[in-house]
């Protein structure tokens, strides 16, 4: 996968807008009461078209580029998640993320740290990431798969596998539930 090169140093008067934008939309959302109508519009506002029916996302969310973030339909995203978006993220329908999780899909490049390097994060169908985990630029979490609280996850996860650790080692296959 190839990374985008992003120089922040070179964004337009718009980009600039659209971050304020997306900046006090956040504030308003994170001091709002949750399930209001007015809570719900803030994070429609927040994610423009790019957010799927039927799932919430409750405050203290922080992050950047919520442009680039799309989430599906029945997704879950608890309190304080960190969404570095600049990559792009993509959260698919079901989808379940835990408290405090981070989904960075930028990094800094080490000899211009002004530079951002960035890959995108996906999360597929169905896939749980777990409290406090942390996922790292260009990985993908596979349908049905499990990320451990707490983890680092700095490579791809297998479709229904379990992975956790600092970095992320997989631990088990998820097997198929007998009726």
């Amino acid at each position: 996968m190839e990374a985008m090169i992003v120089d922040p140093r070179m964004t337009t008067a718009e980009e600039h807008a659209e971050g304020v934008r997306q900046a006090q939309t956040l504030f308003k959302l994170n001091h709002t009461m949750p399930y209001t109508e007015e809570y719900n519009a803030l994070v429609k506002d927040l994610f423009r078209d790019n957010i799927g029916e039927g799932g919430w996302i409750m405050p203290g969310l922080t992050g950047v580029c919520f442009d680039k973030v799309k989430i599906g339909r029945n997704v879950m995203i608890m309190n304080n998640c960190l969404m570095m978006g600049r990559g792009g993220i993509t959260i698919d329908d079901g989808a379940m993320v835990a408290a405090n999780a981070q989904l960075i899909s930028n990094n800094h490049d080490l000899y211009d740290r002004q530079i951002l390097i960035c890959k995108p994060v996906h999360i597929c169908k169905n896939a749980w990431i777990g409290a406090g985990a942390t996922i790292l630029p260009g990985v993908t979490v596979g349908e049905n798969a499990v990320v451990a609280a707490g983890a680092v996850v700095t490579k791809d996860v297998a479709p229904n596998t379990i992975v956790g650790g600092n970095p992320a080692k997989f631990i088990k296959m998820i097997e198929p539930k007998e009726n």
